[in-house]
């Protein structure tokens, strides 16, 4: 079984939160924070930082730890950091991921109102999110174990 260790942003700016769409027809489409696999010695903020760069065009900067979330599928083991971050610079642009197979079509900006239809990860997004951003993420929140699936 395969582990890996990972780190993404809930890139905030405005009120509306980042997201990029992950589509490879017939297997998968669905929209989620930037983010992916810590390299090396990398710290965990610098990793979330480094892929939204990658995934977005975008500079973000993380402020704080917000959701520990533990998946797993038949051949995977995976712990994904989640970090809140504030927009810094940049405009949106998914081409330019150094990723080989990456499968980002796009990024946009949602309120809470307005998520994109289908998949949404990580899973809080749709329900506690905006409530934990309320009070401020006074300590990391671990997410319940979930099944990798889409």
């Amino acid at each position: 079984m395969a582990h890996r260790i990972s780190a993404g942003v809930l890139a905030l700016n405005e009120g509306r939160i980042l997201l990029v769409r992950h589509y490879r027809n017939d297997h998968h489409d669905f929209w989620v924070g930037p983010g992916g696999g810590v390299e090396g010695g990398e710290e965990l903020p610098a990793a979330a930082e480094r892929e939204c760069l990658e995934e977005t065009g975008l500079t973000v900067r993380v402020s704080r730890l917000a959701y520990i979330d533990e998946l797993w599928s038949d051949t995977d083991r995976a712990i994904k950091f989640w970090f809140l971050a504030d927009y810094v610079s940049g405009a949106l642009d998914v081409n330019a991921n150094p990723a080989d197979g990456e499968s980002i079509v796009e990024a946009a900006w949602f309120t809470r109102d307005d998520l994109p239809e289908g998949h949404v990860f990580p899973d809080p997004l749709r329900t506690r999110f905006w409530d934990d951003l309320a009070t401020g993420f006074p300590h990391p929140i671990k997410l319940p174990l979930r099944r990798m699936q889409f």
